[in-house]
């Protein structure tokens, strides 16, 4: 087996890298055909970190959380070391092991700065092990809080890179609204994009189109329909949290990104807005989509595009 020396702590300067690293040093050291690095969100379990040797697991994998052995060790029905899972009643009876095949199991948790859980570190291989594993606990203990250490200064980290870049795309704002515009939108999704797929977390996007625009335009003049638009943006304001990124990308059309935000947290801030637009005698059809790990924010802007169309369509063949 190979010391705790020989892991190379260069690689240990963010969570990302250090993960790849806690990872293949663990399988260096002890085997077992699968590490990760997990998250858990609601029931998603998503894979943030793989060092696969045999199962085709890869980051961006998300399965079911109470399906797992973790979920199970979480709540104390299992140890953290099971040389032959078999022979402990809670992982023989979970679904993941009438998926796969798992003699033995490693697993500790990962932990947010507040104590809250985050995901877990864990093992699984196709043979059970020796019973001497169980003495690399204290070991793999260390790797886990070493990773939820490099996790808290990554978060704080995150949340000033996420000011600075808001302060560095002022420029990119709409002139007739204050809200960021296509331009800044973009810059801003992508970079929240790669956050996401690093600690895997949740997001969702809200669409507002602003119903009858043209025909205020039309009726009324230009200055009354740039006057809808700055109204719908004060409520947008109002509505979001200061984390959040609110973009008028065009026309009558704006975006709201919810950062750390899961759908099921996303579907209440909807229905306030669609109550503070109504409040506001503003007629808009809003649609909203959840982030999903495997497929990324641009998904979730076509998917809540679609709802919002689904919406407006239904708006159109109701009004007389």
């Amino acid at each position: 087996m190979k010391s705790l020396d020989t892991l190379d702590v260069s690689q240990l300067f963010d969570f990302n890298t250090a993960a790849l690293a806690v990872l293949t040093y663990l399988h260096d050291r002890l085997g077992f055909d699968l590490w990760m690095v997990t998250r858990t969100e609601g029931n998603d379990w998503i894979v943030l970190q793989a060092n696969d040797q045999g199962y085709g697991v890869k980051a961006g994998d998300v399965f079911s959380w109470t399906d797992s052995f973790c979920s199970r060790m979480i709540q104390g029905e299992g140890p953290r070391i099971a040389p032959c899972s078999d022979e402990v009643a809670a992982y023989a009876e979970a679904p993941i092991g009438q998926q796969v095949k798992i003699g033995a199991y490693v697993g500790v948790p990962l932990v947010n700065e507040n104590g809250s859980l985050f995901g877990t570190l864990c093992a699984i291989d196709p043979a059970p092990q020796p019973p001497t594993i169980q003495q690399e606990l204290p070991l793999i203990e260390l790797m886990a809080q070493l990773l939820s250490r490099i996790l808290h200064a990554d978060t704080k980290a995150a949340e000033q890179a996420r000011l600075a870049e808001r302060l560095q795309t002022e420029a990119l704002t709409d002139g007739l609204t204050g809200l960021y515009n296509r331009r800044g939108w973009d810059q801003l999704l992508d970079s929240e994009e790669e956050r996401c797929t690093i600690y895997g977390y949740p997001a969702c996007i809200i669409v507002v189109d602003i119903d009858g625009l043209k025909t205020i335009n039309d009726s009324h003049g230009h200055a009354a329909g740039d006057h809808l638009l700055q109204q719908t943006a004060t409520v947008l304001r109002q509505i979001t949290r200061k984390q959040d990124v609110v973009a008028r990308l065009g026309g009558d059309e704006f975006a709201m990104l919810c950062v750390e935000c899961s759908l099921d947290e996303g579907e209440p801030l909807k229905t306030r807005l669609e109550q503070a637009l109504a409040a506001s005698q503003l007629q808009a059809s809003v649609g909203i989509a959840g982030r999903h790990p495997s497929q990324g924010l641009r998904w979730a802007w076509a998917n809540a595009d679609r709802m919002m169309y689904g919406y407006k369509r239904i708006r159109q063949t109701l009004s007389p």
